[in-house]
């Protein structure tokens, strides 16, 4: 068996970070992490040595956002056979959201603190996300300008894209500050077609349909057996605004 510990020198740690509501977790989000540790360690500049899944918090006030407790344990089940992908529920035990330029910041404490104390100087850690992700970039008042400086410039994307999509290179060529920190950022192509999101597996489940084979079994079986999504729970913050919205909207006090 590999040792994830072990690498040449020249290769750089990295540490994906991979942050979202995981209502629920799909193959599809396993699969991001997969397909980005190949793409980094082809390069040979690299070795992936830890991925991590951040689930939000019930404040991100999401329509339809079940509760945390039943996101965690579902990205739990999902990546209980992986030695590398673990789950991180610190953010979804908060009493307010957490941005994801602090939840970076954290993942780097965590990481000083534990497990990778021989070359957490040298680690870096980088948001994984999809084309989507990028996208949200643009939509205003769901991102401090400062913020996404901070994740692109500092930290790096990985982003992952549907093979033949013009989106993310798009999206670089576009936004100022994309272009800016353009050379920390790698769009990597997904030759191989999964539309499979966790929309599409709350509407089957609430239909009372299988969703087995779009997510991991343990977690099909744990949808199933505690009926997590119906009707009902489609509409938990139907009311509600999202919290990046209702936070950068607020009034600046003098």
């Amino acid at each position: 068996m590999e040792n994830p510990f072990f690498m040449p020198l020249q290769q750089k740690p990295v540490i994906l970070l991979m942050c979202g509501s995981f209502n629920p977790i799909t193959n599809m989000h396993l699969r991001l992490f997969e397909i980005a540790r190949d793409y980094l360690q082809d390069d040979g500049r690299y070795k992936v040595v830890k991925g991590i899944l951040s689930p939000v918090s019930d404040h991100y006030k999401k329509k339809g956002l079940i509760s945390a407790s039943h996101r965690v344990e579902m990205a739990r089940l999902a990546t209980k056979g992986s030695d590398w992908i673990h789950v991180d529920a610190w953010e979804s035990e908060q009493d307010a959201w957490i941005e994801t330029i602090k939840r970076k910041a954290l993942s780097c404490k965590i990481i000083s603190s534990y497990l990778y104390f021989l070359f957490a100087d040298q680690a870096k850690v980088m948001l994984l996300c999809g084309a989507d992700v990028l996208h949200s970039f643009c939509v205003k008042d769901l991102w401090k300008k400062e913020d996404i400086e901070e994740i692109v410039g500092r930290f790096g994307i990985l982003c992952v894209s549907r093979h033949g999509s013009s989106v993310p290179r798009q999206l670089i060529q576009d936004v100022d500050i994309l272009w800016k920190c353009r050379f920390n950022i790698h769009i990597v192509d997904n030759w191989i077609l999964n539309a499979t999101s966790s929309t599409d597996v709350r509407r089957e489940a609430r239909r009372g349909h299988s969703v087995r084979f779009l997510v991991p079994d343990a977690v099909a079986k744990y949808i199933e057996g505690n009926r997590v999504y119906t009707d009902k729970s489609e509409q938990i913050n139907s009311n509600s605004c999202l919290a990046p919205f209702s936070i950068h909207r607020r009034p600046e006090t003098s």
